[in-house]
């Protein structure tokens, strides 16, 4: 038996294609087309985001450090659940905007289709293109959709992105601010001994006094030697006149990048401070979507750019930077 078939097949993720074929409907190409049909056909059944405080033991401090982290459940028709999560300032927001905005909105939805759900987020809730609590939101609900994705088709996440292209070196982020001098060359020594070599510090200890961090830069690159990488990271605490002034500081101890070393990111500042330092510079981890990175790249503020899938869109936003 044998019929065309003209139309449209939507393949997840947003996609589509179009077919105008004559197929013999008891061959297993026919028969695989309508199991993949039936295999796309998820619902979206229920959205719940929950709050949470996860004490992280730090070494050397008595008491742990305790994150706030928003978690999002999506439950489907088929039992299979995803689990995504976001931080921020705004989470007891975040929590009422996703339970009683984004949960019966996304009802019944397919979950596989995370571009399309990604673009009517955008369009219904976010229609002036801003950042902040909507993205880091968004975020988690998507990284939730991704979950159930990768456990739908049995395939790692990465490799439903495209798959590793580049190895990517990993660091260890450990000079806290509640740390002592003392302390940190303590718990950088560790960390070398234990084989890392790459270790960020947090600075803008005191964001009005740059020698400050620039002491605490010296004594761990004294600690570490000079084959250990050191990053620094003021996570936009500085104004452009006190994050010049440490990187000049500092520029002698062999830094690998300055991560968002002026308030608000800000492009313009950020590109004229790397006319005026050799340490490259890094941001983008806090920024909510891709128009903020483009700003950044456009206007040549930094040498590295670093989307974070919990506050830039989530998965789906994140390969739109990367591209």
């Amino acid at each position: 038996m044998t019929s065309v078939v003209k139309g449209n097949l939507n393949q997840g993720a947003g996609q589509a294609f179009a077919f105008d074929a004559t197929i013999d409907l008891l061959t297993p190409t026919a028969l695989t087309v309508i199991a993949n049909r039936r295999r796309w056909k998820l619902k979206i059944t229920d959205i719940r985001a929950t709050l949470h405080r996860v004490p992280v033991e730090v070494p050397l401090l008595k008491e742990p450090i305790v994150t706030a982290v928003l978690f999002v459940t999506v439950e489907t028709d088929k039992g299979v659940t995803g689990n995504g999560l976001t931080r921020g300032s705004a989470r007891f927001g975040m929590k009422e905007f996703i339970n009683r905005e984004v949960a019966p909105f996304l009802q019944g939805k397919n979950p596989l289709e995370t571009e399309r759900i990604w673009q009517m987020l955008f369009k219904q809730f976010n229609p002036r293109a801003q950042t902040g609590m909507w993205s880091s939101a968004v975020s988690a609900v998507d990284i939730a959709l991704w979950d159930i994705k990768g456990k739908h088709y049995r395939e790692p996440v990465w490799r439903l992105l495209g798959g590793a292209q580049n190895p990517v070196p990993a660091y260890v982020t450990f000079g806290l601010k509640q740390y002592s001098k003392e302390q940190l060359i303590e718990v950088a020594g560790q960390l070398v001994k234990q084989g890392e070599t790459r270790l960020k510090m947090v600075v803008a200890v005191d964001p009005e006094n740059p020698k400050v961090d620039a002491a605490r830069v010296a004594a761990v690159r004294e600690a570490v030697g000079a084959d250990v990488e050191l990053m620094i990271d003021a996570n936009y605490l500085f104004s452009f006149n006190r994050a010049l002034e440490l990187c000049k500081l500092v520029e002698p101890y062999r830094i690998t990048w300055f991560e968002e070393p002026v308030y608000q990111n800000d492009a313009a500042l950020l590109a004229d401070l790397r006319r005026h330092t050799s340490i490259p510079l890094a941001a983008g981890q806090n920024e909510g979507h891709r128009f903020r990175h483009r700003e950044l790249i456009a206007n040549h503020a930094i040498d590295i750019a670093q989307p974070n899938v919990c506050s830039v869109g989530g998965y789906t936003e994140a390969v739109k930077v990367a591209a």
